[in-house]
């Protein structure tokens, strides 16, 4: 009798946590790019996460589901060598799934501590976290652990919103916690920016905001100028809120802006990032009960894709680009 070959289902069936083998697209287990579910983060380079929380939203409830349906979006990019870049990223980076960070919504006392507990433990294992959302306030507690093991790190933030409105110290808000990462020294924002803002505060708070309509007047390559020399050589934690995008290529979030960014002038940023030192992502606020045919989900999958592209490059990845770019 003929035997099943060792493809497929490779989220639990791998050995090892190099390399990709053959899946269904339409089939197998849902692991972000099909790598190993596992909670051993030995040789593990990346850990991905998800943090399927939404209480701290002010407007549309969703982005709990944000994780799995980023997950499910991804399945045909792990099928080819990763465009641009002309490689397989996994025969050089040791990435693997984590699953859920397991949160109690009834006890909302214990969200943050749980979530900072959850990276740490990332930390101490020599990985760096790339984690998916749930609402943009899960980025603060990631934060926290962050500046514990790094010490206060720039951030790049991707946004139609500053989120840096006030902020008690207390509240479980999406749109202030920015500004209490700032009080509590969690961020140095003499080296951080805010890229696609496109609503108002009175305040910049020390960031260098590149507005939606800068990015786009002055394009892709101006805005990667001015990212590289805000940044400089400092520790980058980059946080790519969703509706950062525009409701036309990202209808799938809680709270939509007009006027954002397209999906490929985001990607040309995040791909020219590769210089910098980067030591961790979220992605947020994918909520796909607003969603169209996958369209906000395969958008975070692929930025969170070509991130983990950029530190494969650090791994010793060349880029073998085929046709004009």
């Amino acid at each position: 009798m003929k035997t099943e070959p060792e493809y497929g289902d490779q989220a639990f069936r791998r050995k090892g946590l190099l390399g990709q083998t053959p899946e269904m697209t339409y089939g197998g287990a849902l692991s972000f790019l099909r790598r190993s579910y596992s909670r051993d983060l030995q040789g593990a380079d990346v850990v991905v996460s998800g943090l399927p929380y939404d209480s701290a939203v002010t407007y549309r409830s969703g982005a709990r589901l944000g994780p799995r349906a980023i997950r499910a979006a991804s399945v045909q990019l792990a099928e080819l060598k990763s465009f641009p870049f002309g490689f397989q990223p996994f025969e050089h980076l040791a990435v693997v799934d984590y699953g859920d960070c397991f949160l109690d919504p009834h006890h909302p006392e214990t969200i943050i501590s749980t979530i900072e507990a959850h990276i740490s433990q990332i930390l101490a294992a020599g990985a760096s976290p790339l984690t998916f959302g749930g609402d943009h306030f899960v980025t603060y507690p990631i934060l926290r652990a962050i500046a514990k093991q790094h010490g206060p790190v720039a951030l790049l933030h991707f946004d139609a919103h500053c989120d840096t409105w006030d902020d008690d110290g207390t509240r479980f808000d999406h749109g202030s916690m920015f500004l209490r990462a700032k009080r509590e020294g969690l961020i140095d924002v003499t080296h951080s920016v805010q890229v696609g803002i496109r609503t108002y505060n009175d305040s910049d708070h020390g960031f260098r905001i590149l507005t939606a309509p800068w990015v786009h007047r002055e394009g892709i390559k101006r805005t990667v100028e001015e990212i590289y020399e805000r940044v400089g050589n400092q520790k980058l934690y980059l946080s790519f809120d969703i509706d950062c995008l525009d409701p036309a290529f990202a209808p799938g979030t809680g709270t939509p802006v007009v006027g954002g960014l397209s999906t490929a002038q985001a990607l040309g940023i995040v791909r020219s990032l590769g210089q910098l030192n980067l030591v961790g992502m979220d992605v947020v606020e994918v909520a796909p009960a607003y969603d169209l045919s996958e369209v906000t989900a395969l958008a975070a999958a692929t930025l969170a894709h070509d991130y983990l592209c950029l530190l494969a490059e650090k791994k010793g990845a060349v880029r073998a680009p085929i046709g004009l770019l």
